[in-house]
């Protein structure tokens, strides 16, 4: 692939600033969240890549949404919709994002052109979303079966996903083909666009989450003193008056009944799949308009 000049030359110095914001930002969620913060510990590895990925933004939402605070038990603090929503967004742009980035940085690699790019990043992230973030670090919810958690999570999953990549890839392909050096994985600027990308997959999947978690398809945020370590245990305090969305009897009963007591109907998953649909096509659409899909 022929090198061409950048069209914003100072824009490595930007980069540079920002990464080192961002490994100050790692430093300190994972410092918080392994050894201060109860919550679950697959959401401290989810908060610690997507800080990875989108910085000090990501950082910020974590001191908002999940970090204890003093005055205020991390259950309560938690419990808003709202905040729940952030943890189920986070969950899923941990594996979903690790994927896409894993994938991109193996088929630019590889020379493959921008569609089949694409493909493999929307194939690969969500793979790696579904049977590793989602079914097997959640098995323990669904009393300790990783079939039973792969059916739970499915079609939750498959349609933040399509939010997920609704965003990411216009961001990819419109910011790539403006700026050669962003397709290779050596190159500053391709860990610029997928921090750009992953914060703008993270705006465009979040409603949608928000809309999963309250219907009781996919689980928030959660406190190992509420559920235990594996997310299913009875909490050893007394639990506050008011429960969280899906967690209503802080146990693995309140777990399962996101899966068998969702508030959705059939029609309204059917609804959300083709908006989510036409979110992902839409994405493609821009994507098309404003960038190449030879590179």
């Amino acid at each position: 692939m022929t090198m061409m000049p950048s069209p914003v030359p100072w824009l490595d110095t930007v980069l540079v600033v920002w990464f080192a914001l961002t490994a100050l930002s790692v430093a300190y969620v994972a410092w918080d969240a392994f050894t201060r913060n109860p919550e679950l510990k697959v959401m401290k590895w989810g908060w610690l890549l997507v800080t990875l990925y989108g910085g000090p933004i990501m950082a910020a939402a974590y001191v908002l949404s999940c970090q204890e605070q003093a005055t205020e038990r991390h259950e309560d603090f938690i419990r808003p919709l709202w905040k729940q929503a952030f943890g189920s967004a986070i969950h899923c742009m941990a594996g979903d994002a690790t994927g896409v980035i894993a994938a991109a940085a193996v088929t630019m690699a590889l020379g493959l052109p921008m569609w089949q790019d694409v493909i493999a990043e929307y194939v690969f992230g969500f793979a790696f979303g579904l049977l590793i973030f989602q079914a097997l670090f959640m098995r323990d919810m669904a009393g300790g079966s990783y079939a039973r958690a792969l059916r739970m999570s499915f079609i939750p999953e498959w349609l933040s996903m399509n939010a997920v990549m609704a965003g990411m890839i216009p961001t990819m392909v419109v910011l790539m083909s403006r700026d050669m050096a962003a397709m290779h994985a050596s190159s500053l600027r391709f860990w610029g666009v997928m921090s750009v990308a992953t914060l703008v997959g993270f705006a465009v999947a979040y409603p949608i989450n928000l809309w999963l978690v309250g219907v009781r398809l996919k689980h928030g945020m959660g406190t190992v003193r509420a559920l235990g370590h594996g997310g299913h245990e009875v909490a050893a305090e007394p639990r506050s008056a008011t429960p969280m969305p899906g967690m209503e009897h802080g146990t693995m009963q309140g777990m399962n009944d996101m899966a068998t007591g969702s508030r959705a109907t059939r029609p309204q998953i059917i609804a959300m799949t083709v908006l989510t649909l036409v979110m992902l096509s839409a994405g493609i659409i821009v994507a098309t308009l404003f960038g190449s899909w030879a590179m």
